[in-house]
């Protein structure tokens, strides 16, 4: 595969389609911590196969669209993290707790009733459909150990840093089946670094790197604000950022558009690679490729161009799919003109 400067991609999700789920219940939860098969439009014989379905039309609007990093779109997840983490044992989803939730208000979660541990593969299959339906470069997202201690109620550890090492131990596992299945970019999914930065120092550094242990790269962690629908009034600084810088993970995946981020957090990522929001999930108008091309020449004063990876914010499940699909077209097209600046070609 060829390689290319500012190469594109996506942070993991993708709308999924009307006929798939229920999108106007999925529009008005919180996203979920336990189960949520009410979601699904389709029932449980025939689920799995419509999934398939639906994951091939992700796949081609990425390629389409002309986005040269892909993912599944995450079309089989009622959320980012519930898929992987209620797939481990030592979890009680059936009987779940109430928790404060990351910003504000309160979630329901499973209880931790065991010791954390994987089971199984869980997106094995998830990869190796991707793999045999693009000749893209593709990338796969789980869960990070710090986000899903976060995402339960802990009724069994004792030593809260066994907990999120456990987690840390079952995402290696995961890590490990996925790289072999033929995934080419590995992205743990962390937001609630930002969220509990005082935690995070103390307990997620180290299981971030027991959970890329032997894990070849590209690494990629992405951190956020909070999805555009249910966050909107966002900082324009990250709390937890720099301290990344000290772990293994090769790239850093952060949303810049809609909190207008101060770029200067930039600059204390020396020698990551950064995969850099230029797409605003909270403004319902496409942006045009000129105003995508400005951003990322904006963060190309930070970083050099072998560095940056221009992306979405965040996950695009919550966009209508006509939204996303033409905002990836911008992006794209985007980061076309500033390539061809930067090359002459």
């Amino acid at each position: 595969m060829t390689e290319v400067l500012l190469p594109t991609t996506v942070v993991g999700s993708y709308p999924q389609p009307d006929w798939l789920v229920d999108r106007e219940r999925l529009v008005h939860l919180p996203p979920v911590r336990v189960r949520a098969r009410e979601l699904w439009r389709i029932p449980e014989p025939w689920l799995e196969q419509a999934q398939d379905d639906a994951t091939r039309l992700a796949i081609r609007d990425m390629e389409i669209a002309g986005i040269d990093i892909i993912t599944d779109g995450e079309i089989r997840r009622e959320s980012y993290s519930n898929r992987f983490a209620t797939a481990l044992s030592g979890l009680d989803p059936d009987h779940p707790a109430t928790v404060r939730g990351r910003s504000s208000g309160t979630v329901v979660v499973p209880r931790i009733v065991g010791p954390i541990r994987r089971l199984h593969p869980v997106e094995k299959r998830d990869v190796e459909f991707l793999r045999r339906h693009t000749d893209h470069k593709i990338k796969i997202t789980l869960p990070g150990p710090f986000t899903m201690s976060r995402q339960a109620q802990n009724d069994y550890y004792r030593d809260e840093e066994e907990l999120v090492m456990d987690y840390a131990a079952a995402v290696n596992a995961e890590l490990r089946d996925l790289k072999a299945a033929g995934v080419d970019v590995i992205q743990l999914d962390e937001p609630w670094l930002q969220a509990r930065p005082a935690e995070a120092r103390r307990l997620a550094l180290p299981a971030i790197d027991r959970a890329l242990d032997g894990i070849p790269g590209p690494t990629a962690l992405h951190l956020c604000f909070g999805y555009a629908y249910v966050s909107r009034d966002k900082p324009n600084r990250y709390a937890f950022l720099s301290e990344l810088t000290a772990t293994r993970i090769n790239q850093i995946s952060i949303e810049a558009a809609q909190p207008n981020l101060d770029l200067s957090d930039l600059d204390a990522l020396d020698g990551k690679t950064v995969i850099f929001g230029v797409i605003n999930m909270g403004d319902p108008q496409p942006e045009t490729p000129q105003i995508v091309a400005d951003r990322i020449r904006a963060a190309l004063a930070h970083l050099p161009p072998e560095r940056l990876v221009p992306a979405p914010d965040c996950g695009m499940k919550y966009l209508p799919r006509e939204v996303a699909f033409a905002k990836l077209k911008a992006l794209a097209e985007g980061a076309a003109i500033v390539r061809r600046q930067l090359t002459g070609n």
